[in-house]
């Protein structure tokens, strides 16, 4: 028999909805299901294949797995796993994409107006019960500036053209884009930052793109400009960030992914009142399993079936 072998550190509802519908689907796979990766030592040594998030994985579990010939991977992105020296060169690994569109831009437009309003300001007056009034900033006629350019960004531009923005992208690739009003090349980042009132940052993390919003970029913003995290943390030098945000180099920022996840309880972000934190939440929506179930049930069909070929998102490595 086939062994897979779940690994999602998510609310025990969702990560069960994973395990009950595979099982409905494919029984005659051996499906069990962990919630973190030092939990996988029962399983692990007999995995066929591994269905999980590239962030939730560890050294461990690939070392550990003798017998695995797959990854799926539930996102997009492949960091933190496919450049682990420990993964064997023969274990495929296919992930998701196409599907982070509406709740990835959903985030963004969210953190936005957040920010504009400064929600968490008014939280803090709720909490102390204290009657607090003070203008809010607009989304309308401000531009926002939004770095790395795929299927996410592409449904973002539309929505932010909605709020009456102007919409500004950076990209390895420029084109023409609906909701563009103009695009640029990556490395014209720092010359055109100084535009933007709010900046996005979608990009993958790659070797390329590891720490390069840095200092020189953060210097580029506006002091009033706001910066919004919804790629990858390792994109973004963060110590650079910290002092970009106290010494008021710019107003704020909402952040989803950072460095370490967990973000450490001592880490300053925490305690920033011009900081939003969310907790790697952009793409974490109610149907997502809906989305990336034609992606899992057509691989996992593949694989039983011995159709490598079938299969649909390799990812090189």
């Amino acid at each position: 028999m086939t062994n897979l072998l779940i690994l999602l550190a998510m609310p025990e509802p969702v990560r069960n909805q994973y395990r009950d519908r595979v099982r409905a689907r494919f029984p005659e796979l051996n499906v069990n299901l962990v919630d973190h990766h030092s939990k996988v030592g029962p399983h692990i040594a007999a995995a066929d294949a591994l269905l999980t998030f590239a962030p939730m994985l560890s050294d461990q579990v690939l070392q550990s797995a003798a017998r695995l010939k797959w990854v799926q991977a539930l996102g997009t992105g492949v960091d933190n796993l496919v450049d682990r020296p420990c993964l064997r060169k023969n274990v495929i690994v296919t992930n998701v994409h196409g599907i982070h569109g509406p709740p990835v831009s959903e985030a963004a437009i969210a953190a936005m107006l957040a920010l504009a309003r400064d929600l968490p300001r008014a939280i803090r007056a709720q909490e102390r019960r204290h009657w607090l009034r003070f203008p809010a900033q607009l989304l309308h006629d401000k531009t926002v500036g939004i770095f790395g350019i795929g299927a996410i960004a592409e449904a973002l531009a539309p929505k932010c053209k909605v709020f009456g923005m102007r919409v500004v992208g950076v990209s390895s690739a420029p084109r023409a884009l609906p909701g563009f009003d103009r695009m640029h090349a990556s490395g014209e980042l720092a010359a055109v930052a100084g535009e933007f009132d709010f900046f996005v940052l979608l990009t993958p993390l790659t070797a390329r793109t590891r720490n390069c919003i840095d200092a020189n970029v953060f210097a580029a913003l506006k002091p009033s400009s706001f910066f919004i995290n919804l790629a990858r943390g390792g994109v973004v030098d963060e110590a650079a960030l910290l002092a970009a945000l106290r010494g008021g180099r710019i107003a704020g920022a909402a952040l989803d992914v950072f460095n370490e996840e967990p973000l450490p309880a001592d880490h300053p972000f925490w305690s920033m009142e011009n900081v939003i934190i969310t907790t790697h939440q952009g793409g974490f929506c109610d149907v997502y399993i809906d989305h990336a179930w034609p992606t899992l049930e057509t691989n996992m069909r593949c694989f039983l079936n011995g159709d490598i070929g079938g299969m649909v998102n390799v990812v090189p490595h």
